[in-house]
């Protein structure tokens, strides 16, 4: 079965017939009298969650011409599309126009100092979104044949979901409500008006000094793009930066940012928050002692949480932890094999990409009886700072904490492509991970790493062999020829070594 994107391109048409499982009761519920008649459903399939995960479950059930009842209490097309990935990459898009007018005069260009306005970048970033928000609207997955319910849902029992308007009785149950900002205990937080990703893109002006608390993939994308526009930042982070990513490559993206001017505070916890006249003042303690910071605006971006309130789990018989609903790598619920978990609210990674993949998983496993996992394949990650932080599979650090000494690396740096030169973009180096010759992870920083590590992710994800990725012509000059050139670098010793350099000897006097 297609993934999230593929099954959304598929889904654009609707499917001919009525698909609706409307079984309309004349009884009005008791909290609706006067209102419209309280529905009791019949489904075969029950989505809580109109994200990534839940709208590609339902798409692909609804192509199968099963009966599919969506429920979403806010925005179609969830965190990734309102608060998300969309918004975020569009202000991070702007942002480099910027920064490009600054790099100008490093190649031969002479410009202004570029201004940014505000309400204009506001402006691409909701144009973004609204060009997208069709292929997840509420008119399209009605189109398919999908009900969908635009309010807040919870268990009444465990085969039965339950809104103000509707009781459905489900052969299968997917939750997939997400994630939201962690919000950490920091004396005085809860006192001042902080920032998270949900409202950070609305805000009416530019901060002037913008502190973002946590230096993860969001506060390391923000923390860029936001200096780049022309604010001031300092980033709090009580570990070191990117702390997933490999240490190396994490390093690079860091000074990268310093260089841009970004305050980066790493090994530093937050010890308290204030405000004062409009003024945040957060006071953090650290290696050298204790810092007072002082900014217009706060983001919080101190990790995520699963969206797990609300939803009478324990009315469901769903077992779950502070990670979420607690599952098998087959996405089932330990406790009540009707449901399933997909995306954030899983506990295994909080990816778009991770959602749709679940989606696919559930498709196959509760559909066509297919043996899928949520761990069959590596998982890719990005952070979208310039240089770009790519990972799939395991770091060189948990390669050698999971196998020991038996780990070997293979690198090629950015600066010996060609590519990279031509364009004076030479920061980074693709480093492959091997466990006794097999590739179990990939770590690229530089421009486009992104783009760059998904030939990697597909020879792992296909079982290929490193050789695989010596063994195909690439186009020159490109940046993804780093990823030949550092499995080739592996076999180097094999080709030109001393053995190597006699056999060809002998076969010379042969021929």
């Amino acid at each position: 079965m297609s993934d999230d994107a593929t099954a959304k391109q598929n889904a654009r048409a609707p499917i001919p017939g009525d698909q609706s499982p409307d079984q309309v009761s004349t009884e009005p519920a008791p909290h609706s009298v006067g209102a419209a008649p309280h529905r009791n459903l019949k489904a075969d399939l029950v989505v809580v969650g109109a994200g990534s995960g839940g709208l590609s479950a339902a798409a692909g059930a609804a192509m199968l011409g099963l009966k599919v009842v969506l429920f979403e209490k806010g925005e179609m097309g969830g965190d990734c599309l309102n608060s998300g990935c969309v918004p975020s990459k569009a202000l991070i898009s702007a942002a480099k126009y910027a920064a490009s007018a600054r790099e100008g005069v490093d190649y031969g260009i002479v410009t202004g100092t570029p201004v940014a306005d505000w309400q204009k970048v506001q402006a691409h970033i909701r144009s973004a979104i609204e060009t997208i928000a069709p292929v997840d609207s509420q008119e399209r997955f009605e189109g398919l044949g999908v009900t969908v319910i635009r309010e807040h849902a919870k268990f009444s029992d465990p085969q039965t979901i339950n809104s103000p308007s509707a009781t459905v009785k489900a052969r299968r149950i997917v939750i997939a409500t997400g994630s939201r900002a962690f919000i950490p205990p920091v004396p005085g937080l809860a006192t001042v008006n902080y920032l998270t990703n949900e409202t950070i893109f609305d805000i009416d002006k530019l901060p002037l000094h913008l502190i973002i608390l946590g230096g993860g993939p969001i506060g390391m994308e923000m923390a860029q793009a936001f200096r780049r526009l022309g604010s001031e930042v300092t980033v709090v982070e009580m570990g070191r930066v990117l702390a997933s990513s490999d240490e190396d490559h994490a390093k690079v993206a860091a000074d990268a940012l310093r260089d841009e001017g970004v305050t980066l505070l790493e090994g530093y916890e937050a010890a308290s928050v204030s405000e004062s006249d409009g003024t945040i003042v957060l006071e953090a303690e650290g290696p050298d002692g204790k810092k007072i910071v002082r900014g217009s605006h706060l983001l919080v971006a101190a990790g995520r949480q699963p969206v797990l309130d609300g939803l009478d789990l324990e009315v469901g018989d769903v077992e779950y932890d502070k990670r979420g609903i607690k599952v098998s790598q087959k996405l089932r619920s330990i406790s009540n094999k009707r449901v399933w978990a997909l995306g954030d609210v899983a506990g295994m990674g909080q990816f778009t990409h991770l959602a749709g993949w679940h989606a696919s998983v559930l498709v196959r496993r509760a559909f066509f009886k297919q043996g899928s996992r949520a761990d069959s394949l590596p998982l890719p990650a990005v952070t979208y700072t310039s240089p770009e932080v790519a990972q799939v599979g395991l770091t060189e650090a948990a390669a050698r904490e999971q196998f020991g000494d038996k780990v070997e690396t293979s690198v090629f740096a950015f600066d010996e492509n060609d590519r990279a030169i031509a364009e004076g973009k030479t920061k980074g180096e693709c480093k492959l991970v091997l466990h006794k010759g097999k590739l179990v992870g990939a770590s690229i920083v530089g421009e486009g790493a992104g783009d760059i590590i998904q030939l990697v992710g597909y020879a792992m994800s296909n079982g290929m062999k490193l050789t695989s990725l010596t063994n195909f012509i690439s186009p020159y000059p490109t940046r993804t020829e780093v990823v030949k050139r550092a499995a080739s670098a592996h076999f180097s010793g094999a080709v030109f070594g001393r053995p190597a350099r006699l056999l060809v000897s002998l076969l010379q006097r042969i021929a």
